[in-house]
């Protein structure tokens, strides 16, 4: 009697850390949501607050989309009053700034990942996920993941 069933898959890096990826960021959104904020919204937002004076064009590099998207972003932001486009004209140096409101937003949305970081990696969480956690800490911060 020959086993006809195909062998376990090969253990993918790529495929584990995007499925967990992809939990990360259902989770985000959810703990998000109730301020009104998505992962891609929040990370626009972090951009304008982290980088003054950004240029639409680097927005879009650093968000990984196109400088369409990131004009259609920040006006929503703005409409929010989230933050100020203070561009003078088309063509013009961007000068896209956080207001107090972002800046109050911003501070929340710290909380909420706090608490996915802490239920995806904290104590209590997966040994696995806080392994992975420990190594991405190590590696942004120039320490030894071992």
């Amino acid at each position: 009697m020959t086993d006809d069933r195909p062998d376990a898959p090969v253990t993918s890096p790529s495929i584990i850390l995007l499925t967990l990826a992809r939990r990360i960021e259902t989770e985000l959104n959810a703990a998000l949501s109730p301020l009104d904020l998505t992962v891609s919204r929040l990370g626009l937002l972090g951009h304008i607050a982290g980088v003054p004076g950004v240029s639409f064009s680097d927005l879009a590099r650093m968000s990984g989309t196109t400088v369409q998207s990131v004009h259609a972003a920040v006006k929503t932001l703005a409409g929010a009053g989230l933050v100020r486009d203070n561009t003078a004209r088309a063509g013009s140096a961007s000068a896209i700034e956080v207001t107090p409101e972002g800046a109050r937003l911003l501070n929340a949305a710290k909380e909420a990942v706090s608490g996915v970081d802490e239920r995806l990696f904290g104590p209590d969480a997966d040994p696995i996920q806080r392994q992975i956690a420990d190594a991405v800490r190590a590696a942004f911060s120039g320490g030894d993941p071992a």
